[in-house]
C-alpha cells in the first residue's frame, strides 16, 4: 500500500523561509515504480531471509546473536552473552517480524551470512522481487536513537536488537552493510534520513558510543551522509568511497541501494560487561524501509607460543623429544582466563597453565578461554625431529612353580616399548644405565631376580636418543584354588553361602567380583567355577569347581469348593517327586475327603525342601430364583440370590442339563418350565415351576380346534390371578374365572362380531413376587 509522509505543519511554519525545494519536501512522496529485470527474475537472484533449509531461520534472537553474530556458525561453547532482547517483541513464529538470518545464497552479495535488522518486514528484503519497502513493525521512536544521531525529524517505527557480552579482547568489531529504500528521487539531499546506529556502553555507563561512523570521523551512517554522483542526487558526491551500489536491477536484495562493507569498532576492557544495542527507526514516515545487514563472525584473541625467555617460536621446531622443552602462551592477563595444551589434537591431562614443557615430539596446540567468549583464541607449533622409543615404567611378574623359578627379561620388551628397532640394554643401577656402560645384563632369558628388585632398561634407537625407565620385578608362588559350600542340594529360590581359599583375590567365572565369600542363588543346578589369585596377581594353574543341584520346586494344585449339607469334598494336594504330606487333620495322603467346612492346610516336603498350601471349604446356601424374564422371543433370563458367592449354574429342563449362564433361547411359549439353580459341584439347587405366558393376539373360534379360544389356565392358579377381554368401547366381554379360564368369542352366549379386542392379565410372578400386568389387543375373527 502507497504510503505518503505527514505533512508536519509545525516544522514548515518555524522553516518558512527554507526554499521551495524544501517546502517540495513536505508534499507526499511519490515512489518510483520499481523496475524488475529479466535478471531479478531468475531462480536465486536474492539473497535468502527467514526461510528454509537453513536452521538459522528459526534460531530465536538470542541464538542468533551467539550462534551466527559472534560464532559465525561454529559450533564453540555458549558465549557469555545474555539478556538479549529485540523491540517489538516478534517472536520467531512472527512470518512479519522485522528480525531474522540471512544467507546469500547463489548472490555475489558480500557477506555469506548473517543477522538483518529491517524497520519493515526482514522477509521482504530478499527472497523475490518485490515492489517498494513500507511494512510499518515498530511503534514511535527511540530516546537512544534520538541522543546518538541527532535526526532533523521526528523518527517512528523504531526497532532494535539488544544483549549484553563481556569482551574478550581489549577491542570489538562488527562489520555491517547498511540498505536502504530512501535511496531514491532526490531524497538523499531533501533530509530524509532513516536513522540507524550500533550502540555500545560499559554496564552502568549513562551514555553510548555510536560505532556506525564513518573512518576519520567522516561522521554517522546515513543515506544524507553516503551519496554517490549522480543517480539524480543533486547534493552529491558525499563520502561517495563508502556507497556500494544502486540496485537497479533489483537483485540481491530489494532495497534500492547499499554501503560497502563497513566495520563498526570499539576499544573495550576484556572482562567487563558491555551493551550493545542495534537501533534503526524510519524519518517522519514509516514510508521506504532501511535496513542493516550484520555478517555473522566471531571474536579473536591474539595468541602466540614462545620459549621460556619470551621469544616467538617459529611454526616448527626440532628437537630430541628426551630434551625437555618449554611451551608458553603469550597473552594478555585477563581474570579467569583460563588454559589447556593439547598434543596431536588430545587433550593433555593437567596441562591447564599458562606454559607446558614437553619431551616429546608432536603437533602442540594451547586453547585460550576469556571469560565471556564462547570460542577459545589458539596458537599451534609443531615439534620434529625426536627419534628415541615411546617407552613406559614396566612390571614383569612370574608365578614360580616348582619347574619355573627365573625370570625371562625378554618378556618385558614389549611392555616397555612396541617402537620398532627399540635397542633395550638392562642395568641393575641408574647410574650404569645412564652412562649407557658395559656392565648390562647379558643372560636375559635366565635372569635370577628376587620380588620387588628394580631393573634400569635404557632404550634407544640405536644413536644418541635415548630414556631410561625401570623394571620392577614381582615373584610370588603360584596358588592353589579351593572351593567349599556348607551343602550341595538346595531347594528354589533359597540361597546358599560358598567360600573359595588359597589366594588374596578371586577370579569368577560367572561374575566380576573379586571376594572369596558369596552368597548364590541359582534357579537350576549350576556349577561354580573360581581362580585364585596371589598377592602379587599369580593366578592358579587350575580354577576349582563346585555343583550345587536345585531341586524343583514343590508345586500344588490344592483347591477347595463350596458343600451343602450332607456333600463330600475331595481335597487333592497334587504330586511330585518324592512327595510326602501332612494335613492339618493329622492325614498323611495325598488327597482327603471332608465334608466340614474350614481352613484345611497341607505341608508337602520332597527330602530337601518343604511348603504349606493352603484352601478352604465353604458351606454353600441354596439359591433362590428371585426373577425371571422372559419375551415371546423364546429368550429367558434368570436370576438367582447367590448368598455363598459361589458360581452358579442354571437348568430349564428340571436338571437334566446344566449351563453357568443364566440365559436361555428357544424355551417354548405357554408351558410350565422346571427351573433349577444350584451351586456348581454342590447339592445346593434352588426349584421352581415357571409358566411361559405369551397371549395370542388372534382368535378363529370356528371349530377347527386352530386358535379357537384365549387360555388363560396357565397362569390362573398364580395369586392375584385376573383376567379381562373388553371390546373398543370398554365394556367387558369375558372374565376369566379357575372354572373357566379361556374365551371362545362368545358374549353371553353370542358369538361377538369380528373385531379388535383388549385384554388385561394380572398376576403375582411367582419368581419376583410382583404384581406382573400384562395387557395388548386380540383379533376376533368369526363366522358371521
Amino acid at each position: 500500500m502507497l504510503k505518503y509522509r505527514l505533512k508536519n505543519y509545525f516544522f514548515f511554519l518555524v522553516l518558512l523561509f527554507v526554499s521551495t525545494s524544501v517546502f517540495s519536501q513536505n508534499a507526499p512522496r511519490k515512489p518510483i515504480k520499481e523496475k524488475f529485470t529479466s535478471e531479478s527474475m531468475k531462480a536465486g537472484a536474492f539473497i535468502n531471509v527467514n526461510v528454509p533449509p537453513y536452521p538459522a531461520s528459526n534460531y530465536t534472537p538470542e541464538q542468533l546473536v551467539k550462534d551466527i553474530l559472534i560464532n559465525g556458525g561454529t559450533t564453540c561453547t555458549t558465549a557469555n552473552v545474555t539478556n538479549v532482547t529485540v523491540s517489538p517483541n516478534h517472536l520467531v513464529g512472527n512470518t512479519n517480524r522485522f528480525w531474522g538470518y540471512f544467507h546469500k545464497g547463489t548472490t555475489n552479495f558480500p557477506f555469506e551470512d548473517g543477522i538483518v535488522l529491517t524497520t519493515g518486514y526482514a522477509k521482504d528484503a530478499g527472497n523475490t522481487a518485490i515492489g517498494q519497502l513500507s511494512s510499518t513493525v515498530g511503534s514511535g521512536s527511540d530516546a537512544d536513537l534520538v541522543a546518538a544521531t541527532s535526526p532533523p525529524y521526528a523518527l517512528q517505527d523504531a526497532v532494535a536488537l539488544e544483549f549484553d557480552f563481556v569482551p574478550n579482547s581489549n577491542q570489538v568489531k562488527f562489520n555491517y552493510i547498511f540498505a536502504s529504500e530512501e535511496y531514491s528521487s532526490n531524497f538523499p539531499c531533501s533530509g530524509y534520513s532513516d536513522a540507524f546506529a550500533l550502540l555500545l556502553k560499559k554496564v552502568g555507563d549513562p551514555t553510548y558510543t555510536n560505532l556506525a561512523v564513518l573512518p576519520g570521523g567522516a561522521g554517522p551512517v546515513s543515506v544524507t551522509n553516503i551519496v554517490p554522483a549522480g543517480n539524480g542526487f543533486s547534493c552529491g558526491p558525499i563520502n561517495a568511497q563508502y556507497f556500494g551500489s544502486m540496485n537497479t536491477a533489483n537483485i540481491e536484495t530489494n532495497y534500492n541501494a547499499r554501503t560497502v562493507p563497513l566495520t563498526a569498532i570499539a576499544d573495550v576492557i576484556p572482562g567487563q560487561t558491555y551493551h550493545f544495542k542495534m537501533v534503526l527507526a524510519d524519518a517522519r514516515d514509516p514510508g521506504y524501509d532501511s535496513a542493516v545487514f550484520l555478517e555473522g563472525g566471531s571474536f579473536d584473541v591474539g595468541i602466540r607460543i614462545v620459549d621460556e625467555n619470551g621469544v616467538l617460536l617459529p611454526n616448527t621446531i626440532n628437537m630430541c623429544d628426551n630434551t625437555p622443552q618449554t611451551l608458553k602462551a603469550q597473552a594478555a592477563t585477563i581474570p579467569g582466563m583460563t588454559y589447556q595444551w593439547f598434543k596431536d589434537g588430545v587433550a593433555i591431562p593437567g596441562a591447564t597453565n599458562v606454559s607446558y614443557v614437553t619431551n616429546q615430539p608432536g603437533v602442540y596446540e594451547v586453547q585460550v578461554m576469556i571469560p565471556g567468549n564462547q570460542c577459545p583464541g589458539s596458537a599451534i607449533v609443531t615439534i620434529v625431529g625426536g627419534t628415541s622409543p615411546t617407552v613406559h615404567d614396566a612390571v614383569l611378574k612370574l608365578c614360580s612353580t616348582p619347574t619355573l623359578t627365573t625370570f625371562n627379561l625378554e618378556d618385558a620388551k614389549p611392555l616397555i616399548s612396541t617402537t620398532p628397532g627399540a635397542v633395550f640394554r638392562f642395568y641393575t643401577t641408574l647410574a650404569a644405565a645412564q652412562a649407557q656402560n658395559n656392565t648390562n645384563i647379558t643372560a636375559l632369558t635366565n635372569y635370577n631376580g628376587t620380588d620387588g628388585q628394580v631393573l634400569y632398561i635404557n632404550v634407544s634407537n640405536g644413536a644418541f636418543c635415548s630414556k631410561v625407565v625401570t623394571l620392577t620385578l614381582k615373584k610370588e608362588e603360584t596358588p592353589t584354588a579351593q572351593l567349599t559350600a556348607p551343602r550341595l542340594k538346595i531347594c528354589l529360590g533359597e540361597s546358599l553361602v560358598i567360600t573359595a581359599a588359597g589366594g588374596v583375590t578371586y577370579q569368577w567365572s560367572d561374575t566380576s567380583t573379586t571376594a572369596g565369600v558369596r552368597t548364590v542363588s541359582p534357579t537350576q543346578t549350576t556349577t561354580y567355577t573360581v581362580y585364585a589369585i596371589g598377592a602379587q596377581g599369580c593366578k592358579s594353574l587350575q580354577p576349582a569347581k563346585i555343583t550345587v543341584e536345585v531341586v524343583p520346586a514343590i508345586v500344588s494344585d490344592l483347591k477347595g469348593g463350596f458343600i451343602c449339607q450332607g456333600d463330600q469334598i475331595i481335597l487333592d494336594a497334587g504330586s511330585g517327586p518324592n512327595y510326602t504330606y501332612i494335613w492339618n487333620t493329622g492325614a498323611t495322603t495325598q488327597s482327603i475327603s471332608t465334608s466340614v467346612p474350614g481352613e484345611y492346610m497341607v505341608t508337602i516336603s520332597n527330602g530337601v525342601c518343604s511348603k504349606v498350601f493352603k484352601t478352604q471349604v465353604i458351606r454353600a446356601v441354596i439359591p433362590e430364583i428371585i426373577k425371571v424374564d422372559y419375551n415371546s422371543n423364546g429368550t429367558m433370563i434368570i436370576t438367582a440370590s447367590n448368598p455363598s458367592n459361589g458360581v452358579l449354574e442354571y437348568s430349564v429342563d428340571n436338571g437334566l442339563t446344566w449351563q453357568s449362564s443364566n440365559i436361555f433361547t428357544n424355551v417354548p411359549k405357554n408351558k410350565v418350565i422346571s427351573i433349577r439353580v444350584k451351586v456348581k459341584s454342590t447339592s445346593c439347587i434352588g426349584f421352581l415351576e415357571y409358566f411361559t405366558f405369551v397371549m395370542k393376539n388372534v382368535i378363529t373360534p370356528n371349530g377347527d380346534n386352530i386358535n379357537d379360544i384365549i387360555d388363560f389356565s396357565g397362569v390362573s392358579d398364580y395369586k392375584d390371578f385376573k383376567g379381562i377381554v373388553s371390546d373398543r368401547y370398554g365394556r367387558e366381554v369375558f372374565k376369566a374365572e379357575k372354572t373357566r379360564p379361556y374365551w371362545d368369542g362368545y358374549f353371553q352366549g353370542k358369538r361377538l362380531p369380528t373385531a379388535s379386542y383388549w385384554y388385561q392379565v394380572t398376576y403375582q410372578d411367582p419368581a419376583s413376587k410382583q404384581l406382573a400386568v400384562k395387557t395388548g389387543w386380540i383379533l376376533l375373527k368369526n363366522i358371521e
